[in-house]
C-alpha cells in the first residue's frame, strides 16, 4: 500500500511517501535528485526536450515509473541505467522530493479549454494537470516528448491498462494534435518549503 503524507508545521513543508513499510524522506530525496537534475532539473522542470517534467507529479506515480525502469518493466537507455542503482528507499525519497513541488498550468490567451482533446481530458485535464493520480501531468511537455510516448503506447513499447487502448486507435495526425495541445500549456512548478 502506498500513501502520501503531507504536513505543514509552522510554515515548514514536510512530504513523506510511504511504500508498504518504506517512508520517503524529502530532504534525502533532494540529495538523490542530484543525479536527476541534468535532465529533469532540481525542481522537476525538464532541461532536455526528450525528458518529462516531473515536479509536482504524484509520488505514487513517480515510484511506479522508477520501479518499472529499475525492474526492467519499462525501458529507456538512460533511465534504466539510472534507476538500476536505486533501492526502494532511494526511490521513495526522490519521489517525495519531486512530489513536494506544486505544478500548475494555464492555457495561453485565446485558447479555449473546451477545445482540449476529448480523449485526454478525463485523465490529463484540459490544461495538462492530471485529474487522477495514475496519470502524469502533460502541461508544457514538448510535443516531441508527448508524440514519442503516445507512439510507444500505440506500438506496444509501453504498456498501460488505459493508455495502450487509447493510443492503439490514434493515427499520426491525432497524436500530433494531442501533443501540440498540451505543449502549448504554460507550466509552472514551485517547491513548497
Amino acid at each position: 500500500m502506498k500513501t502520501t503524507i503531507l504536513l505543514i508545521l509552522g510554515g515548514v513543508f514536510f512530504a513523506q511517501v510511504a511504500t508498504a513499510d518504506i517512508v520517503g524522506d524529502r530532504e534525502n530525496g533532494r540529495k538523490v535528485a542530484r543525479q536527476c537534475k541534468t535532465c529533469h532539473g532540481s525542481d522537476g522542470l525538464a532541461k532536455l526536450p526528450i525528458a518529462p517534467h516531473i515536479g509536482g507529479e504524484p509520488a505514487e506515480y513517480l515510484i511506479r515509473q522508477l520501479t518499472a525502469f529499475r525492474d526492467g518493466e519499462r525501458h529507456h537507455e538512460m533511465m534504466s541505467v539510472v534507476a538500476s542503482g536505486l533501492d526502494d528507499q532511494s526511490i521513495a525519497d526522490v519521489a517525495a522530493w519531486y512530489a513536494g513541488h506544486i505544478a500548475s498550468a494555464s492555457l495561453k490567451p485565446g485558447v479555449n479549454a473546451a477545445d482540449a482533446p476529448e480523449a485526454c481530458v478525463g485523465c490529463h485535464g484540459s490544461t495538462g494537470i492530471a485529474e487522477i493520480e495514475d496519470a502524469p501531468n502533460l502541461a508544457g511537455e514538448t510535443a516531441m516528448y508527448i508524440d514519442t510516448q503516445l507512439k510507444a503506447f500505440r506500438l506496444g513499447k509501453r504498456h498501460h491498462e488505459i493508455m495502450s487502448d487509447v493510443a492503439a486507435d490514434l493515427d499520426d495526425a491525432e497524436i500530433r494534435a494531442f501533443a501540440q495541445w498540451y505543449a502549448q500549456s504554460n507550466l509552472s512548478v514551485e517547491a513548497v518549503e
